[in-house]
Parts: structure tokens; C-alpha cells; sequence
């Protein structure tokens, strides 16, 4: 008989019969040599008690494996619905509670992979969604465009206009797509940010230059108040571009003639830079809602932009262990507080 066949019963039976033989050749060697029953008698005595042992501590050996094949069953289900967490076993330190201790580990581990997946397929879904609630109106415009273009006969000076809103268009379409890159770069670990020990005012004196000229266009006052000495742990290119955004949003949402305030505070633990705006202001129901991608106000759909300036500062200044703080008021401006640590 093939031993990698025998059930647990098969090969109990078999031992028992063997042992049994066995004690029965050992009693009956032992009256032949010494012609004494009492000897038999304790003999068979000892015997029983050996074989009524034998026969508990199997049973007891065969419920331990039953049992445990009964949690290991219902812990490989739970594992495969994931509806519930495993049992929890709390005995003595034996085989069985190590086995079992491993199996929950396991099972956690598969179920954080199932829920990270899973999030990150609705991520996904929701990306894609709002990726293609974007590029439709610009892609609407351009068919328009084109298709008038080329069905219809207009003049040169039309021509020019269709041209230059197609060329709005494109370039709003790409700034989209730089955003997206830029977001999923960062989001995916792509880019690691480098934090070096530097002047703030270099980085945010970048960020300001990148809106000086449509500031200007508005004739908005930007008053700026920053030591030159004071020193930050950061990455001043992706710093910059968090920076940038922010002021970005302040000078689209502030009115011409009114007026921006920066300025830098040097703590103990943190460098607050305060972005002010003399704008619209933004209700407080909504503070909370301004820094998820793409999203945008229903008044200032006018305004151009794709709502993803302040998802992607946010993102950066956290992982520099950072946070963006929103103080603002309808029809008082907003002041944004970017607070980073010095270490």
C-alpha cells in the first residue's frame, strides 16, 4: 500500500493492530520463559494502560487537526470573499496558533492589497472621468472652428479670429495635459522632491515672476514683504510651482486695480508665507472643496483655468510635510497660508 495514500484512520488502525501483535508476542514470550501469571497478568496490565493512553492522546491529537483544518477551511474562505476578518485564536504559543497567527497576517495583508487596488481603479475612474469632462468643451470648439473653416467661405479678417480662438484652444489643451502629467508624476513617486536648505526668496521671488506680467495687465498692486535671510529645507523648483499656482489663482480671481499681499514669517518650526487677494473671496462651505482636482466654482467658469492649480499645490507642499491653510470670506478676499517646516 502506497503510504502517501493512508488516511489519518488507515494508519492509526494499522499502528493499533501492529502494537497489539506486538504486546500480544511480548505476554506470551514472557509466560514462556518464566511459567509466571502474575507477571502476565501486569503485563497485560501495563499494556492496557499504554494502549487506553495511546488511544486518548490520538483522539485528542485527531480533534486538535480537526479543529484546526476547520479554522484553517474558514480562514482560506474569508481570505477568498474577503467578506469578513478571519477568527482569532488566543491559546498557548503551540504549532496550530503559529500557523494560524500567519494565515491572519496573510489574510490582512491581501486585504489592504484588495482595498488599495480597488481604490486606486476608482481613482483611476474618476481621473479618466474628469480628464474627459475637460478636454470636451476644447475639442467641441475646435471641431466648430474647423468645420466652419472648411465649409463655409469667410473673410480674411474672420479667418485671423477663428484662428486665434483655435489657437486658445490648443494651448489650453496643452496646458491640461502638462497639469495631468506634472499630477500623476508626483502621485505615482516618478519625482522625489529634493529638499535642500536655501532662501525662500529666490524660489518664491520665481513664483512672482511668472505673474508680474498679467498682474500688470489688471494694474493689481503686489506688495511682497520677505527677508532675504530666512532659510527652508525644500525643492525650490516644485516649491515655486505650488507657489505659482496660488498666487496664479489670486491674480485671476482679484479684480483690476485691486491688490496682492505676500508675505514670509520666519518660526521656530515653520515658514508661513501668506498669499492675500483682494478678490471675490470664497464662501466657507466651500474651502474645503477648492483643492480637489478640477474643481471649480460655478460664478467663475468665465474665468480661464482648469481647476487643477490648487489640487497640485496642496500635493506638493504635503509631501514636503507641509499644509495650505484657507482664511477667507465672501466679498473680502482670501488669504492663503502655505506653512513649511525648517528641517
Amino acid at each position: 500500500m502506497n503510504g502517501s495514500k493512508l488516511s489519518i484512520n488507515q494508519a492509526c488502525a494499522i499502528g493499533a493492530t501492529f502494537l497489539g501483535l506486538l504486546s500480544i508476542m511480548t505476554v506470551t514470550a514472557a509466560f514462556v520463559f518464566t511459567r509466571n501469571p502474575a507477571i502476565v497478568w501486569l503485563g497485560l496490565l501495563y499494556i492496557l494502560l499504554v494502549f487506553i493512553c495511546a488511544v486518548l492522546f490520538v483522539a485528542f491529537l485527531r480533534r486538535k487537526l480537526v479543529l484546526f483544518s476547520d479554522r484553517l477551511c474558514e480562514t482560506i474562505d474569508n481570505m477568498l470573499d474577503g467578506a469578513s476578518a478571519p477568527p482569532q485564536v488566543y491559546e498557548e504559543e503551540n504549532l496550530f496558533y503559529k500557523i494560524n497567527h500567519q494565515l491572519v497576517r496573510l489574510y490582512e495583508v491581501m486585504r489592504e492589497n484588495r482595498e488599495s487596488v480597488a481604490k486606486e481603479r476608482a481613482d483611476l475612474q474618476e481621473l479618466i472621468s474628469d480628464i474627459s469632462h475637460q478636454v470636451k468643451t476644447p475639442i467641441a470648439n475646435l471641431q466648430m472652428v474647423n468645420a466652419t473653416l472648411l465649409e463655409q467661405s469667410v473673410t480674411e479678417e474672420k479667418r485671423q479670429e477663428f484662428l486665434q480662438a483655435s489657437s486658445s484652444q490648443l494651448e489650453k489643451l496643452d496646458f491640461l495635459m502638462q497639469a495631468m502629467v506634472k499630477t500623476s508624476r508626483l502621485e505615482t513617486g516618478v519625482i522625489s522632491l529634493d529638499r535642500k536648505t536655501q532662501p525662500i526668496y529666490d524660489t518664491l521671488a520665481a513664483a512672482l515672476g511668472g505673474i508680474l506680467l498679467n498682474a500688470e495687465k489688471k494694474a493689481i498692486h503686489v506688495n511682497v514683504e520677505c527677508p532675504s535671510d530666512v532659510l527652508l529645507a525644500h525643492d525650490k523648483k516644485w516649491t515655486g510651482e505650488a507657489l505659482f499656482n496660488i498666487l496664479d489663482n489670486a491674480v485671476k480671481y482679484t479684480p483690476a486695480g485691486g491688490t496682492i499681499r505676500v508675505s514670509v514669517q520666519s518660526w521656530e518650526l515653520y515658514v508661513k508665507i501668506d498669499i492675500t487677494d483682494s478678490g471675490k473671496g470664497i464662501a466657507e462651505s466651500r474651502q474645503g472643496m477648492i483643492f480637489k482636482r478640477f474643481y471649480r466654482e460655478e460664478e467663475v467658469h468665465d474665468v480661464e483655468g482648469i481647476g487643477i492649480g490648487l489640487y497640485l499645490a496642496r500635493e506638493i507642499i504635503s509631501m514636503q510635510d507641509g499644509y495650505i491653510k484657507v482664511t477667507s470670506a465672501l466679498g473680502r478676499g482670501s488669504t492663503f497660508s502655505v506653512f513649511l517646516p525648517r528641517g
